[in-house]
């Protein structure tokens, strides 16, 4: 079945009332604006966005209930926590939800309740579960999420990279510094470098 690709995720909502039991697929790829400010809240990230995200799933009643499952795909630019030097990330991560109507029922959560009255959802406790109001799902809050999971807690550029010196900060990667063998007289001469080398990021991004 041809799933049309709508470019603005403000409009990454679904219509109840045209779900049937068989699933419909949707797809959405774009870069919204909350992307940008939801990536820069993860640690060593600069908030770049090097891939467009691309949400494809599929929706379908199943009683009064909504399934929704598909998976998320994109790539952002990080800072390796070892090393500190920015690389491409590539992310992708599957998710499903079951959403179960509200009713007359309003979640004890302050936020929660918020949201079923601003989306027409609310995510329950458990990611997998949730609850809906009405006959329009906005799904930017669900998309939200799935970025947020997909995102790592401790970036690397490569499961092996060897990351800085601490005795004089150089980058092991590209360099043997031999401090193994001859120790700085200075402790602080490792503080020296890393300032000197954040500098020269910051003019590199233009930020110094």
């Amino acid at each position: 079945m041809f799933s049309p690709v709508f470019p603005d995720m403000g409009a990454m909502r679904i219509l109840v009332d045209r779900l049937a039991s068989s699933p419909t697929a949707f797809v959405f790829e774009s870069e919204p604006p909350w992307l940008r400010s939801a990536i820069q809240s993860r640690p060593g990230s600069p908030g770049l966005v090097a891939k467009p995200f691309r949400f494809a799933f599929r929706a379908h009643r199943m009683g009064e209930a909504v399934c929704i499952e598909g998976d998320m795909r994109g790539g952002v630019e990080l800072e390796c926590g070892r090393c500190l030097a920015r690389y491409r990330h590539e992310l992708e991560e599957p998710f499903r939800l079951v959403l179960e109507p509200a009713g007359n029922r309003s979640p004890a959560d302050p936020e929660a309740a918020e949201t079923l009255a601003r989306d027409g959802m609310c995510l329950g406790e458990e990611f997998e579960t949730g609850w809906y109001r009405g006959s329009e799902i906005q799904l930017s809050g669900l998309a939200r999420e799935v970025v947020a999971l997909s995102l790592p807690v401790n970036p690397l550029c490569s499961e092996d990279c060897p990351g800085l010196c601490p005795i004089c900060g150089a980058d092991r990667k590209l360099e043997n510094c031999g401090c193994e063998v001859s120790r700085p007289r200075s402790p602080f001469a490792v503080l020296a470098k890393l300032k000197t080398r954040a500098k020269s990021k910051n003019h590199e991004r233009g930020t110094g």
